[in-house]
């Protein structure tokens, strides 16, 4: 019973179910922003009624979810000073900069901007809203950036200096900080991962339309741009992935060896990539697998013959700089969330290969499971991106900030496990609803399709429109 209630291991949890609830919505607000502003940019420069359908469809999902977002996204920084004091006061100086800048700069920069947007159709100048929605879109984009240094600070930490009489990191240079190796890295891999899922959203709700054939004038350009979209943001995610991972194996080795379980140093056509694998219960040793020789040191160095070394001699060399201690993630958690990572992702992309071909030369299948397949496909992407979050953040452990922090001495001393525990069911509940309340008013907007808009004025050129759809 003292297990279950153990404060670590139910603040551990509690982190972990806020955070993939609250990262369900970033990709979406990012990617739907950006893509609303170019539908609506679309209309502006040709005048056509279904570019603005679309943009006021695919803006309303937006505003559903950011709004979503913003909620729990509150919940997030609550449950950092209940849970995680020690941490927050290590952090607390390093973290104020970006997170100040996320708060004053990039989310002013949202919630004004898209305020403007939602109540300027017909107030403001044509130009002047579109405006209003790209600085929206930029909004999110910096806004990523900013949570994203602060981020690749646990991964990688810079621009610090210890204060051994306070026991915390204190910041000495912020530019180090924004210009981090990790964070430059994994910014582009991912603003590209959520415009993948923004287009599996949009090619999702276009196919469900277009199953029924109904909207045609607007949801087939609709799909031809989810669809592209994928493609060109599933392309750019792996580009990018592949500088990442370098920056990975430059400042944590030993996360990527827990990818490959790979015990012991390898080189060349020994550093192999193992697609699938069998082991004994600890994953210490290997019974079946199906590997790509090379591809490991191809991943991990752009050479054929470089090494990965393994997690036997980095454990050794951090028990001699950090003393006696297990310094290996959960290794079956980091290998499979790594290839469901990959493998989501390029199946995502698969779909939308398939659906290029399917609906050329404006063809649209008659084949029911078809557009179902496309339905039921936007999952695989979002899901890509959560197991592609938890790789990142479990094969991190056992460090909260590498090589600084253990997340054991991260707990808050004086919160019990019960208190923790009360929290942890209360969120769960709420959350629960919330995720009914999302969906269901994310499938009604779906249903409802885009709204209809009278031509333009003959004489005046003008689109009379209301803001009822929002």
């Amino acid at each position: 019973m003292n297990e279950l209630l153990d404060p670590l291991l139910l603040a551990r949890w509690q982190f972990g179910l806020t955070t993939v609830y609250h990262f369900l919505f970033v990709p979406i607000t990012i990617g739907l922003a950006t893509s609303a502003a170019i539908f609506q940019t679309a209309w502006v420069r040709t005048g056509k009624v279904e570019y603005l359908r679309i943009t006021r469809f695919f803006g309303t999902i937006f505003l559903i979810n950011f709004a979503m977002g913003v909620v729990t996204g509150i919940v997030q920084e609550f449950q950092f000073g209940m849970n995680w004091s020690e941490y927050s006061r290590f952090v607390g100086d390093v973290f104020g900069a970006p997170l100040a800048l996320e708060g004053l700069l990039a989310f002013f920069l949202e919630a004004t901007f898209i305020g403007l947007w939602i109540f300027g159709w017909n107030r403001l100048p044509q130009k002047l809203h579109l405006a209003t929605i790209w600085a929206t879109a930029i909004g999110t984009i910096l806004s990523a950036y900013f949570i994203i240094a602060a981020n690749a600070f646990m991964q990688n930490p810079v621009g610090y200096e210890m204060n051994a009489e306070r026991g915390r990191a204190e910041l000495v240079d912020i530019w180090a900080l924004l210009t981090n190796p990790v964070a430059l890295a994994a910014f582009p891999h991912t603003i590209a991962a959520c415009f993948m899922v923004s287009s599996g959203l949009i090619i999702s709700a276009a196919a469900w339309h277009l199953a029924r054939n109904q909207h045609l004038d607007t949801m087939r350009p609709a799909l031809k741009f989810g669809l592209w979209g994928l493609l060109i943001s599933g392309a750019l995610t792996t580009f990018f992935g592949d500088q990442l991972s370098l920056a990975m194996v430059a400042t944590q080795p030993m996360k990527m060896a827990a990818a490959e379980a790979t015990y012991d140093t390898v080189c060349g056509a020994d550093a192999s990539f193992s697609l699938f694998t069998l082991g004994t219960p600890d994953g210490t040793t290997e019974l079946f697998s199906i590997r790509v020789p090379y591809l490991l040191s191809l991943l991990s160095t752009h050479s054929l013959d470089g090494c990965v070394e393994g997690i036997n001699d980095l454990q050794a060399q951090y028990a001699e700089l950090y003393g006696p201690g297990d310094y290996a993630p959960i290794i079956w958690v980091t290998y499979w969330a790594f290839r469901w990572m990959i493998g989501l992702g390029m199946l995502h992309v698969l779909v939308a290969l398939v659906g290029l071909w399917l609906t050329r030369k404006g063809r649209m299948p008659k084949q029911r499971w078809v557009w179902t397949v496309a339905v039921w496909s936007f999952p695989l992407s979002l899901a890509a991106m959560i197991v592609g979050w938890v790789f990142t953040e479990m094969g991190r452990q056992p460090w909260i900030v590498f090589s600084l922090l253990p997340t054991e001495s991260a707990v808050s001393p004086n919160v019990t496990g019960l208190d923790v525990l009360i929290s942890l069911v209360a969120f769960t509940l709420i959350y629960g609803i919330l995720a009914v309340v999302e969906v269901k008013l994310i499938a009604q907007a779906v249903r409802k399709g885009p709204p209809e808009i009278a031509p333009p004025d003959p004489e005046t050129g003008k689109v009379e429109h209301t803001a009822t759809v929002y």
